[in-house]
């Protein structure tokens, strides 16, 4: 199992209405890179959502019910299907992420503005532990 950040407003798509609606497809990235990391997803990996520009937190936990399919008219786009699973116990800030000794390699912290990053499995367990899970 990989595991990702996925990063959206809350204004234009929240954790709530995800949980609301149950699933969602995850569409819309319009970064070459992104792209390529979410073409790499698989069934079954597990992602962070996070409110990206007002909340700047990680709020929940995803799965990724299916892989890839081309998104927007020219199809060189990709999306997946994701699917909420909990609610972290507390949000994870972005002050704390890059507070924190173990997450300086993350590469949201990196590379911040992508909206689909990797998260390695030891940073995955810091991250969950900083959520209170």
């Amino acid at each position: 199992m990989a595991y990702w950040i996925l990063r959206s407003e809350p204004d234009a798509y929240s954790w709530q209405d995800l949980n609301r609606d149950g699933a969602t497809e995850w569409n819309g990235v319009r970064n070459y890179t992104a792209r390529n990391f979410l073409k790499d997803m698989q069934v079954g990996d597990q992602a962070l959502f996070y409110h990206s520009n007002t909340e700047k937190a990680a709020v929940g936990i995803m799965e990724i019910t299916r892989t890839w399919q081309p998104d927007g008219d020219d199809g060189k786009w990709a999306s997946v299907a994701v699917k909420p699973v909990r609610a972290l116990a507390r949000p994870v800030t972005l002050a704390t992420i890059k507070a924190e000794p173990r997450l300086q390699a993350l590469e949201m912290v990196r590379q911040s503005r992508l909206s689909v990053t990797p998260a390695r499995d030891d940073e995955w367990t810091v991250l969950l532990e900083m959520g209170g899970l």
